[in-house]
């Protein structure tokens, strides 16, 4: 029988995966962010990931559960709920097409896109990561985890604040407009 760790390591290599393909394939950027927000971003995704990953059986104190019980309905309500982070990151994905890029950037002729979960959140791909980080957190149920999942909503916040500030400069009024008409992360929430 399948269990909800294997499934849950299945379902984040194959997004990965399928994530870093379509990277390859993305058009360049005319305006991008510095080699110094890449590294703090970088080293916030990297210390998120390892914290996320490590093993109870490995390392004390950090691994121990204090919050979340071992439960076996719990563990496929959490992988449930990355696949569903996952896909709704990957249809905002689509839905920006050729848009989209790794880092916060302008293409040539870029549009505002504000259809399919643009109209729901402004940042969709970071609203269905932060649902799968939150579930793998759920999963893993240590300190670690819960550091993992701190370190990559800091990475977020520095990552949408970039993004907002290029999108302001490129489109002006209309982006303003659409920071007042649709949140920035949660649905339903108006914290900009």
């Amino acid at each position: 029988m399948i269990s909800p760790s294997i499934c849950l390591t299945a379902l984040w290599i194959s997004w990965i995966a399928v994530w870093l393909l379509a990277a390859r394939v993305t058009p360049g950027s005319v305006v991008q962010r510095s080699a110094t927000s890449r590294l703090v971003y970088s080293g916030l995704m990297l210390g998120s990931a390892l914290l996320l990953i490590l093993q109870p059986r490995r390392i004390g104190l950090i691994l121990w559960r204090p919050v979340v019980p071992d439960s076996r309905s719990i563990a496929w309500g959490g992988v449930f709920l990355v696949a569903a982070g996952l896909a709704f990151a990957t249809w905002a994905r689509v839905e920006l097409g050729r848009f989209w890029n790794s880092a916060p950037s302008i293409k040539a002729d870029h549009d505002l896109i504000r259809t399919g979960p643009y109209a729901l959140t402004r940042h969709p791909i970071y609203t269905g990561l932060l649902l799968a980080v939150a579930a793998t957190t759920l999963l893993r149920g240590t300190i670690a985890a819960l550091g993992g999942l701190t370190l990559f909503a800091a990475a977020l916040t520095l990552k949408i604040g970039e993004e907002e500030r290029l999108l302001v400069r490129r489109f002006g009024e209309a982006y303003r407009s659409y920071q007042a008409d649709v949140p920035a992360i949660l649905p339903g929430f108006r914290l900009r």
